[in-house]
């Protein structure tokens, strides 16, 4: 098979679309990858000398069967999602159930509205603190890693209620939300809203990439396509993060696109723009007006993913202005994003531009060690990891405990750390003040977490707690000489 997509030196596309049950089948009994209709394979010279093995092929099988569920329940999982989200916020805005069958039979039941800024997501009823935290000022080393966080749990929101909650409880300004197009998906299913933090001393732009809508199909699809490409002196990069952020269909990464792709983040007329393309041109020009102003990238989950694969972009289009610019990226719950020689990449050009890059891992979260960490996969974490336990006590590490997840071994202290975090939800709001108390729906979110302790685990709320919790020690760069071992909680 020619390889023709010029911005790639090699690659693996899967085309879930295109393929046939029991032709995904021979897939596990044939080492020709490249023979299957529905995965374009380049590898490079080295890969192309061998057969893929058995486990790789498995790997394969599973990424296009997962893919393939998804595209067929997609509508079903959209409107269960929508329905359930429906009934969360009316039993909210009724204020429990009880109420909710007393105003029934009164005739005076309250019905959410969801476009309003009073209507929350699934994620958003997991955590539904809207205040940053009055005690981490601007010069905390905490600052930019709690609103950041912040940032991240309102991405998952409607735009009444994120510029509703920018505007009148954090006192900023709300600069746009948009959701962006997937070329490969063929919709709009990347969403991300830029807010602006400035006072006389400082003015910070925050780029907040939203992350996997539980009942979002394309977003699970992003998540499970393995497919991949390699950049020429850059590294093997995750596809399904790629076309999210902006990639398009045999094209690529072109530094300039067509006209029709406005990078105006309010317009609903103009033909859906993409991620990259638009935020760049609007950071450019929100930048030129104040030579002191800087900018954050940040995302929970996929959002993490879309974040710090956007400087990568900068870093291949040359934007020197940009990069100059950026003050700092922050993920919370990241998936890998590429393969040891993409990290390796990405150190030295966040080092050479003295670009800060923390990834905050919380305890068992299933997310973080995903895709696997193995000679298979090939995906490997770069840059800082500040990772805290279920005490929210953090401290900065290679690699996170258990970084593949799935271990007999560490099955059963899992299982232990998601008991006693079920108990701390019902002690933290006496230790650490009413902020912190947990409501009943993730109280029930969290006795999944006695089976699959990676799932609860991944919630906004243990983040959020951890960036006003932990100490403000791991929140210095690793060059700074003050960040020593014996200065890390």
């Amino acid at each position: 098979m020619a390889c023709d997509k010029g911005f790639s030196s090699s690659y693996m596309l899967l085309k879930p679309e295109e393929v046939r049950f029991f032709d995904l089948l021979r897939l596990l009994f044939s080492t020709k990858v490249e023979d299957r209709k529905f995965v374009d394979y380049c590898p490079d010279a080295a890969a192309a000398a061998e057969d893929v093995n058995f486990r790789r092929r498995w790997i394969i099988f599973v990424s296009i069967l997962a893919q393939k569920f998804l595209l067929f329940t997609s509508k079903p999982l959209l409107w269960f999602g929508s329905g359930f989200e429906s009934w969360l916020n009316l039993v909210s805005c009724n204020r429990n159930v009880g109420r909710l069958l007393l105003n029934f039979f009164q005739g005076k039941v309250v019905k959410p509205d969801k476009t309003s800024e009073t209507f929350l997501s699934f994620i958003g009823n997991l955590d539904k603190r809207v205040e940053l935290d009055s005690s981490i000022k601007y010069g905390d080393p905490r600052y930019h890693g709690a609103l950041s966080m912040m940032a991240s749990k309102a991405s998952y929101e409607n735009k009444a209620y994120i510029e509703t909650i920018v505007r009148d409880h954090w006192k900023m300004e709300c600069l746009g939300t948009h959701d962006f197009w997937n070329d490969y998906q063929e919709k709009a299913s990347t969403q991300a809203f830029i807010l602006r933090d400035k006072a006389d001393d400082h003015e910070i732009i925050v780029v907040a990439f939203r992350g996997t809508e539980p009942f979002d199909a394309g977003d699970w699809c992003s998540d499970f396509d393995i497919s991949w490409y390699e950049l020429s002196g850059v590294g093997k990069i995750h596809g399904g993060f790629m076309k999210a952020l902006g990639m398009q269909k045999n094209m690529g990464w072109p530094k300039e696109i067509e006209k029709q792709n406005d990078n105006d983040m309010n317009n609903t007329e103009r033909q859906p723009v993409l991620a990259y393309y638009a935020i760049r041109e609007t950071l450019k020009d929100l930048l030129s007006k104040n030579e002191k102003a800087k900018y954050i990238l940040t995302g929970h989950s996929l959002g993490g993913a879309l974040a710090i694969l956007f400087p990568a972009m900068l870093v291949l289009h040359d934007e020197s202005f940009l990069l100059e610019r950026l003050e700092g990226v922050y993920t919370f719950g990241q998936p890998r994003v590429g393969n040891e020689k993409f990290g390796q990449f990405m150190e030295k050009q966040l080092r050479e531009n003295d670009i800060k890059y923390f990834r905050f891992v919380y305890g068992n979260d299933m997310v973080p060690r995903l895709p696997y960490d193995d000679k298979d996969l090939m995906f490997k974490h770069f840059g800082t990891c500040v990772y805290f336990n279920r005490h929210y006590e953090g401290k900065i590490v290679e690699e996170e405990p258990n970084k593949n997840y799935f271990s007999p071994l560490g099955a059963i202290p899992m299982m232990v750390n998601a008991f006693w975090e079920l108990i701390r939800s019902f002690t933290i709001p006496r230790k650490k003040g009413p902020e912190y108390k947990e409501g009943s729906f993730l109280r029930l979110f969290r006795i999944i977490g006695l089976v699959l302790p990676g799932i609860p685990a991944h919630s906004p709320q243990d983040y959020v707690n951890a960036t006003r919790l932990g100490s403000s020690d791991v929140f210095l760069t690793p060059q700074d000489p003050n960040n020593s071992p014996e200065n890390i909680v």
